[in-house]
C-alpha cells in the first residue's frame, strides 16, 4: 500500500494560488482571450449586486489580469452573437460560467423543476402556481427578453422574500428549471429570454450527460481550479450536495483521476487532480480581492490555507462591525496580510479607504508599496481621480505616504 503524499501548508498555499491564476504574468494589454482563459480556469465567477467599489464579478479579473476593459466581460456575458462566451446560472450562488459548463448543469435544472436544490419558497411557488408560470413563459416567447418589472401587474408581493412579485417568482422558477436564461441586464435587472434565442445551438444540442458523470466533471473542474482541496472545498465550489459529492469523489479516486493527499495542519484528507500537482517555488502576486473571489469565498478553507478569518459584514449593523462594510482582503507574497474597507464615491471621483486593518504580523515596506500600487491601479481602472485615505492607523499613514510618492501619474492622492 502506497503512503499518502503530503504537502506543507506553504506548499499547499502555493499550489492553490497557482491554480487560481495568481502566478501568471499580467498581460500589458488585456484582450478577450486573456479574460476567457481566466474564466475557463476558474470555471465560475460569482455575481453580486453590491456596488460599493464596483460590482463584484468585475473584481476577480482585475485581481488576476490588472487593468482591463469591463466591456470585455459584458460582451462575453451578455452580448448577442459570437462574442458571447458565458451564461448565467446557479453555479456558486448566482454566477457567470463558461458555455462548456452548461451541459454539466442540466441535471440541476431538472432537479429544480422537481422542486429539489432550490429555495423552499420557490419550490412551493412552482408546485402551486403552474398556470401563472406557463402564462409568464408564454409572454417571454411572444415578447422576447423581459425583466420582471415589465410583467408585474401591480403590487403582488408574495411575502417577505426580498419583496418579489409573483411575476418575479415565476421568472426565477423558470430560470432555475432552465426554461429561460438571462439574455442581458438593464441597470442590473435580469432580462429573461428563451435559451434557444440566447445560447449557441451546439451548447443546447449537446448530448445529455447523466447526473453522475456531470457531477464528476464538475468536481474535476473544482479540483483543477483549487489545486488542493478537501471534500468540502470541492463540493462547495459548484454547491453540490454532500451525498452526491462524497460518492463522486470516491469514484474519481477509484478511477485514478483524483489522488488523496495530506496537508500540514488539515484534519481531513485533501485531494488533487492526479495528473497536475505542480508546486511553484514561490508566488509573488499582490492583489485586492473581492469578498466573493473564489480564492476566499469558502471561509473555512481561507482559514486553513491562510490563517485568515474572514466574514462579510455588509448585513451586520454598523455598530457591530469589526472591520467595515465592504472589506477586501489584501494578498501579498502568498499571504493575506490586511483588510481594506473601500468605497467608490462617484460624486467626487474618489476611491476612499475608510479603514486598514493589518494582520498580527504587520505590513513591511514591500507590502505597503504593493498595496499602494494596487489602490492606485484600481482607482485608474475605475476611472477615478483620487485615492483618499481616511483611516488614522499608523499603517494607513505609511500607506498615505507611499501613495503620495506614486500619485500624479493617472490618479492623484488626497
Amino acid at each position: 500500500m502506497c503512503e499518502t503524499q503530503s504537502l506543507t501548508l506553504k506548499q499547499a498555499r502555493r499550489v492553490a494560488l497557482a491554480a487560481q491564476g495568481f502566478n501568471a504574468r499580467q498581460p500589458k494589454s488585456v484582450k478577450a482571450t486573456h479574460l476567457h482563459d481566466v474564466i475557463e480556469r476558474l470555471g465560475v465567477v460569482q455575481i453580486d449586486s453590491v456596488n460599493a467599489v464596483v460590482r463584484s464579478h468585475y473584481l476577480p479579473l482585475f485581481s488576476r489580469l490588472g487593468h482591463y476593459s469591463q466591456l470585455l466581460l459584458e460582451q462575453a456575458a451578455w452580448s448577442a452573437g459570437r462574442k458571447r462566451k458565458l451564461f448565467e446560472y446557479w453555479g456558486h450562488e448566482a454566477s457567470l460560467l463558461p458555455m462548456s459548463i452548461y451541459p454539466l448543469l442540466r441535471w440541476r435544472m431538472q432537479r429544480a423543476e422537481q422542486g429539489e436544490g432550490i429555495y423552499q419558497q420557490l419550490a412551493k411557488f412552482g408546485r402551486e402556481q403552474q398556470p401563472l408560470i406557463r402564462s409568464i413563459l408564454q409572454s417571454v416567447k411572444e415578447r422576447g427578453a423581459l425583466g420582471a418589472g415589465s410583467l408585474a401587474a401591480g403590487d403582488k408581493s408574495t411575502g417577505p422574500w426580498w419583496g418579489w412579485s409573483d411575476e418575479k417568482h415565476a421568472l426565477e422558477w423558470l430560470f432555475a428549471a432552465g426554461h429561460v436564461t438571462v439574455a442581458g441586464r438593464n441597470s442590473f435587472e435580469r432580462l429573461y429570454d428563451l435559451p434557444e434565442r440566447v445560447l449557441p445551438a451546439e451548447v443546447l444540442n449537446h448530448v445529455d450527460i447523466d447526473e453522475a458523470s456531470a457531477q464528476r466533471q464538475l468536481l474535476m473542474h473544482s479540483a483543477r481550479a483549487l489545486g488542493v482541496a478537501s471534500e468540502l472545498d470541492l463540493r462547495d465550489y459548484f454547491r453540490l450536495d454532500a451525498r452526491d459529492s462524497k460518492v463522486r469523489i470516491n469514484e474519481l479516486l477509484e478511477a485514478g483521476e483524483l489522488t488523496e493527499i495530506a496537508v500540514q495542519g488539515w484534519s481531513k484528507p485533501a485531494y488533487h487532480p492526479t495528473d497536475s500537482l505542480k508546486i511553484p517555488r514561490k508566488v509573488t502576486a499582490s492583489a485586492l480581492l473581492s469578498p466573493f473571489d473564489s480564492l476566499v469565498w469558502q471561509r473555512q478553507r481561507t482559514e486553513r490555507l491562510f490563517d485568515f478569518r474572514y466574514r462579510l459584514e455588509i448585513y451586520t449593523p454598523q455598530q457591530k462591525r469589526v472591520y467595515g462594510y465592504y472589506v477586501l482582503p489584501f494578498l501579498h507574497n502568498e499571504q493575506l496580510l490586511a483588510r481594506l474597507d473601500l468605497r467608490t464615491v462617484r460624486s467626487t471621483q474618489c476611491l476612499v479607504l475608510h479603514a486598514l486593518h493589518s494582520e498580527p504580523g504587520g505590513l513591511d515596506d514591500s507590502a505597503i508599496a504593493a498595496m499602494a500600487e494596487q489602490l492606485h491601479n484600481m482607482a485608474a481602472w475605475l476611472g477615478l481621480s483620487y485615492v483618499e485615505v481616511k483611516c488614522q492607523r499608523p499603517e494607513a499613514t505609511r500607506l498615505q505616504a507611499q501613495l503620495t510618492l506614486i500619485g500624479g501619474q493617472s490618479v492623484g492622492v488626497r
